[in-house]
């Protein structure tokens, strides 16, 4: 039988509780009355009151210099009603973004709004220690030029490849970094002397995108993320769903092919990201431009060397390469049937699509969402709204600042 959650609370609690409805109703909205404020977050006058005074003394909100329109046909009661809004430079967090080969840092505001960031690729051959000591020098870089003073900085997210424990901070595997049991979070607190906060890269961009991106609003989200690997990041009511082992949305191991599927990093064959990862779709390529020598993939591959290999190849399709475009076409309606799977199970309101699907969206997203809509039971594909993201490659850091933004600020997490 379940355990039923019998504990109570203490005025200390509901405090932070009012106040988070406070700071995340801020948030969304640029600019509120106390009586609006009250009303939306069905709080009292005088609780907002007291807790605006508190935020107002301590820099985190001020008051607009203006009084707020009052709507026409009333009259205004009392003195005029000033607007209430969030200060993003009050206070800052600093985001990792770890791929594969690749990190990004950078520090936001309290709109995730990016002040100075950094990019840096590493051999994935190197000890994860190494790449942790290189992600810790350029924390202090970050913060050095940013010019921000250390005090206002509230912690550091990190959005990593891999399975990640989040409680403890630890990635327990990365396949394709070759990391095992890696104490990111407290390596990373140890020697930056500030709060860390440590989930899975593709969870993290779900995030962002919910408080920060085009999931405002949304109850329910779905990120999915495709680069070296492929993954999903859940999210639900504002909240990551992690499932009781830390790992949903490892929707890259999903086994699409029974039969005859090439062998995936995991240890399984067949997984959805042999088939519709950045490796996969290059050897894919590798392989019509060896048939076509004449074809325009390879003479694209020949004389773009200054382009990525991945924009190489989308850019041979957008240039009418046939094959390359047939190739295409197969591996978005493999992507959309990961999508309708994921549809199925969950009923998302929104599916985000990042990383190669975004980079490639007019190659990807119309097949993959014919897909959805004509395989999802029931006609739920219908409803979900499918789209490429907009943040482009600030998604991972954003991803990873939203994770301190909500764990050291709007307290969500």
């Amino acid at each position: 039988m379940t355990e039923k959650n019998l504990q109570g609370t203490n005025i200390n609690l509901v405090k932070a509780h009012n106040l988070r409805a406070v700071l995340l109703t801020l948030l969304h909205e640029p600019s509120l009355s106390r009586v609006q404020l009250a009303k939306q977050t069905n709080l009292s006058n005088t609780t907002i009151t007291n807790l605006v005074a508190e935020l107002i003394e301590q820099g985190i909100v001020s008051e607009d210099g203006e009084s707020l329109q009052v709507l026409p046909g009333t009259r205004p009661v009392g003195r005029p009603r000033t607007g209430i809004r969030l200060e993003p430079a009050a206070r800052f967090v600093v985001g990792v973004h770890i791929g594969v080969g690749i990190f990004r840092v950078a520090i936001v505001n309290l709109r995730a709004e990016i002040l100075h960031n950094q990019t840096h690729l590493f051999d994935i051959n190197l000890p994860a220690q190494n790449i942790l000591d290189q992600i810790i020098f350029s924390v202090e870089e970050t913060i050095a030029s940013s010019q921000v003073a250390r005090s206002k900085i509230l912690g550091v997210g990190v959005g990593a490849s891999g399975l990640v424990d989040f409680p403890s901070g630890v990635n327990v595997l990365a396949p394709n970094l070759n990391w095992h049991d890696v104490p990111i979070k407290e390596y990373l607190h140890n020697a930056l002397n500030m709060p860390v906060v440590v989930d899975n890269n593709v969870r993290a961009m779900a995030l962002g995108e919910t408080h920060f991106g085009a999931g405002q609003g949304v109850n329910s989200l779905v990120f999915v993320y495709g680069r070296i690997g492929v993954g999903a990041g859940l999210t639900f009511k504002g909240g990551v769903y992690r499932g009781s082992a830390m790992g949903a949305g490892e929707i890259g191991h999903t086994i699409m092919l029974l039969n005859g599927g090439e062998s995936c990093r995991c240890g399984n064959s067949g997984c959805l990201e042999t088939l519709v990862s950045e490796v996969a779709i290059l050897r894919q390529a590798e392989n019509i431009a060896n048939s076509h020598p004449d074809g325009i993939l390879a003479r694209t591959m020949q004389e773009r060397q200054e382009l990525d290999p991945i924009e190489c190849v989308f850019t041979a399709a957008r240039q009418g390469d046939e094959a390359t475009r047939s190739m295409l076409t197969e591996r978005a309606q493999y992507l959309g049937t990961a999508l309708v799977n994921l549809v199925n199970l969950y009923n998302p309101e929104l599916i985000i699509l990042g990383g190669i699907f975004s980079q490639g969206k007019d190659l990807f997203l119309e097949t993959a969402l014919s897909t959805v809509r004509k395989c999802s039971f029931g006609g739920m594909g219908n409803s979900v709204r499918v789209l490429a993201t907009s943040a482009g490659w600030k998604a991972g850091v954003i991803g990873a600042a939203a994770l301190a933004l909500m764990s050291y600020f709007y307290h969500s997490e």
